[in-house]
This record gives C-alpha cells, structure tokens and sequence, in this order.
C-alpha cells in the first residue's frame, strides 16, 4: 500500500473521532486496508473523502445519500472536483428550499419574543383555535408545501 495513515493519523488529519471513522468505514463511506495484526491502515486518498462525508453533511445531506453518491463514482474512488461539481448539482434544489426556509425562519423570529407570545397580533406561527392541524403535525406555517408528516 502507498503511504498510509493509521486511524489515528487519519482522525487528527480530518478532525473527525476515530469512533466516527470507523462508523463510516462500517457504513462504506471510507476504506481501510489490514494489515497482518489487523490494525486499519487508510490510503491517503481518505482525507478526501472524509472532507467530502463532512460537508455534505454540514449542508444536511443523510449518510444513506452520501453513500451512493460515492459509490456512484467509477471504482469507489475518491471524489475530484468535477465530481463534487455533479453531485451538488444533484442536492442543489433541496438546498436553496433549506436556505429559503432558514432565511424565513431568521427574519420571522426577529420579531419573535420566543412563545409566550407577546404579539399574537403580528405572531406568523399563530394558529387559532389550531385551524391548521388538517394539514398535519407540526409548525405547519414554518415548512415547506408538501411537506409530509
């Protein structure tokens, strides 16, 4: 094997806990090599895919769909620009609906006292007498159309 990392190495390297790492090596989000005392020896080349596991995470994208974007690459390597380029295409709908949220959710809560509410007048979470629990559990007026239950 080229020169490798010893899961140790690769955690101080990626920022992300040995336990973690394992756990995505369980999950095939990454890959160990053994050697003849059965210790992980991780390729260089892993740092990149952690990175690439981290922010698809940070931008709320489920393991389950890490894993087959990655294992959508041709022979299980590690993701290059251009890949991440067609990936994130992929996820970039899902995005701009998160940020469109999370921009109504910042900008209704500058208002917001934080529930005992003080401004039922003014108040966007406001559902009197819950007229809007046909629709579904939840804070029906916050998420997205369609959202399921």
């Amino acid at each position: 094997m080229q020169e490798s990392l010893t899961i140790g190495q690769l955690a101080a390297r990626s920022g992300v806990a040995p336990s973690a790492l394992r756990y995505y090596e369980r999950l095939g989000l990454i890959r160990a090599e053994r050697t003849g005392g059965n210790q992980r020896r991780y390729a260089r080349g892993e740092l990149r895919r952690v990175a690439f596991v981290r922010i698809a995470q940070q931008v709320g994208i489920s393991l389950e769909e890490i894993r087959a974007a990655l294992d959508s690459l041709p022979a299980s390597r590690t993701p290059t620009a251009a890949d991440w380029a067609k990936l994130s295409t992929a996820w970039r709908a899902r995005l701009d609906e998160k940020i469109r949220l999370l921009s109504n959710l910042r900008d209704d809560l500058d208002g917001c006292i934080g529930c005992g509410c003080l401004s039922l007048r003014r108040c966007t979470l406001y559902n009197p007498e819950d007229k809007l629990s046909g629709e579904g559990a939840g804070a029906r007026l916050m998420l997205p159309e369609g959202t399921p239950d």
